[in-house]
């Protein structure tokens, strides 16, 4: 088969594909050239991350499309079910980037705590003449040990969050769509692990009794906090979004910073990409990335190597 990795694919999936007798085409064709490119080509399986769109347009125009593949989790860039009544397989990576995400969140959680996101700010611009300042400054930090991490959302991403704060020594608790009995294991370096429970609990008391919430649901989830939501949090609760831009309402994040509710926010998805807005960038007490939640050099290898053995699997029955 033909397969086009619009978004790129890692070496170790290029090599499995091509190994099974595939061929690969590394190249990024625009938007509005892509259904073109795909009808010109004979493109059997398109690949794409988040960058590409894969609507009806494209699914009604290619009838040699027989796979569309979306490298990480959320799908909200591709009209799943349409595809699905078009006889389209549609695939994903639910798992390869699940320890990304958390690992970055916990970047996040670690500096914002120690101020390190402003720190870095202001270090090279005042530090060789306001060291002082500076270190009194920073020195009112937090530790997370001991502290209640709240999350919402529980599935892949949300479970290994939860891995990294139980070994910080915090207290998780969770709230999903469903209240139901959750148990995380735990494996160690040495082949030894650990299985404890989660405390599943509603939303509003998540809300009332975390030190630090974060957020990894779907992007159909809609906005799940906004001012009402925030009004019911602990005074000096920390935000860390690295979900979907809009289902934490920017606007109210800011005035919940602004009057000291909320004592710092960690932002890697944004209500507008890739333009976000001048007010959330400039913000001292919000720790920024530019959506990297997936971006590490182990993540995409496995997404290659999953994306590679779904199409592997499929082809051997198309």
């Amino acid at each position: 088969m033909k397969i086009l990795a619009n978004d790129g694919i890692s070496e170790s999936g290029i090599n499995a594909l091509e190994a099974a007798g595939h061929e690969v085409m590394m190249v990024h064709v625009a938007q509005e050239q892509l259904q073109k490119y795909i009808n010109q080509h004979e493109i059997d399986v398109l690949l794409v991350r988040s960058a590409t769109q894969v609507r009806e347009d494209i699914i009604d125009n290619c009838p040699s499309l027989k796979i569309i593949g979306r490298g990480g989790v959320g799908m909200d860039n591709i009209d799943v079910e349409y595809a699905k009544e078009n006889d389209i397989h549609v695939i994903n990576t639910p798992a390869a980037s699940s320890a990304s995400v958390a690992e970055l969140v916990f970047a996040h959680l670690f500096g914002s705590v120690r101020y390190l996101h402003d720190s870095n700010r202001n270090m090279p611009l005042e530090g060789d003449s306001h060291f002082k300042d500076l270190k009194k400054n920073y020195s009112a930090g937090s530790e997370l040990r001991g502290k209640t991490l709240g999350i919402i959302g529980f599935g892949k991403i949300g479970e290994e969050v939860a891995k990294i704060a139980l070994g910080c020594g915090m207290k998780v608790i969770v709230s999903t769509r469903r209240t139901v009995k959750r148990e995380i294991t735990l494996n160690f370096f040495d082949g030894q692990t650990i299985t404890l429970p989660i405390e599943t609990v509603p939303m509003e008391q998540l809300l009332e009794e975390s030190d630090f919430i974060t957020l990894h649901v779907p992007a159909n989830a809609g906005r799940l906090i906004g001012k009402q939501e925030i009004s019911k949090m602990k005074k000096g609760v920390g935000i860390v979004n690295t979900s979907r831009g809009g289902v934490v309402s920017e606007d109210a994040l800011l005035e919940g910073l602004e009057d000291g509710k909320v004592s710092f926010a960690a932002l890697d998805v944004y209500e507008k990409e890739p333009t976000p807005s001048i007010r959330i960038l400039m913000n001292h007490r919000i720790s920024l990335t530019p959506h990297i939640g997936a971006a590490t050099i182990e993540a995409q290898d496995r997404i290659g190597t999953e994306l590679a053995a779904q199409i592997i699997d499929i082809a051997k029955t198309i």
